[in-house]
């Protein structure tokens, strides 16, 4: 395996690989990328994500299918589902808190985690709560500069598929850093995999993984990017 890659290097070979090998990718790879995963900035470290290895041979038979049944899913030796649910900050909390006061942090971020976070990441019964935060964020924001959101559960989900975005790159640079391959996936039908994964109704799946050994002819071409100064802005 190739653990002595730079990261410039990582970055370079990561390529969406379309159809993989029959070679078997050891467990130990996976979790390694998991643990990269983890390791990802995320909104305010409420961590609101989940990853769900599929590994059940029948759920991964309807999985390939949810993925409209595209080589990369039919060919992968792994299929892992990267999951934002914003209502996971209530996991993360209490401990939040702990780490807070072991690390003796300032007051303001001791309150930040006891009395901000359950404002920002409440939504209330069928979104009570947003036409009122709404009202709030306008009324702040006529006399200084201030954040307009989120209010209710879509821009919590937002949030929460920001952070778990951030964890997929990091889980595919680190699958790419230990010499094997993967496609990021959002041709799938979510409907039915989240009844497959069990996930509840503030859930969503941001992208379906596959895993493997590229296999020839697995690229569509070469790379191909537009150039940097058209995309930069100098403001």
């Amino acid at each position: 395996m190739q653990n002595n890659q730079s990261y410039w290097e990582v970055v370079k070979q990561r390529r969406s690989i379309r159809k993989f090998t029959r070679r078997e990718v050891h467990d130990s790879v996976i979790q390694k990328a998991f643990e990269a995963a983890i390791l990802a900035p995320n909104s305010s470290n409420t961590q609101t994500w989940n990853f769900y290895w599929i590994q059940s041979a029948e759920k991964k038979e309807k999985a390939i299918k949810y993925c409209l049944s595209q080589s990369a899913a039919r060919t992968a030796n792994h299929l892992v589902a990267i999951v934002a649910d914003p209502s996971l900050w209530r996991r993360s909390q209490n401990r939040l808190i702990e780490y807070a006061e072991q690390v003796n942090a300032p007051k303001q971020v001791k309150d930040y985690y006891r009395k901000l976070i359950p404002f920002v990441y409440s939504w209330g019964f069928l979104n009570f709560y947003a036409p009122f935060k709404k009202t709030l964020f306008f009324i702040t924001s006529l006399f200084r500069p201030i954040m307009r959101g989120p209010a209710g559960l879509s821009g919590l989900q937002e949030v929460a598929i920001k952070s778990a975005a951030l964890a997929a790159e990091n889980f595919v640079l680190a699958i790419t850093a230990q010499g094997f391959s993967s496609c990021m996936m959002e041709g799938f039908d979510e409907s039915r995999m989240k009844k497959l994964l069990h996930l509840n109704s503030s859930a969503r799946i941001v992208m379906m993984i596959a895993i493997g050994e590229e296999a020839e002819n697995a690229r569509w071409g070469p790379q191909y990017r537009l150039p940097v100064e058209e995309v930069v802005k100098i403001v």
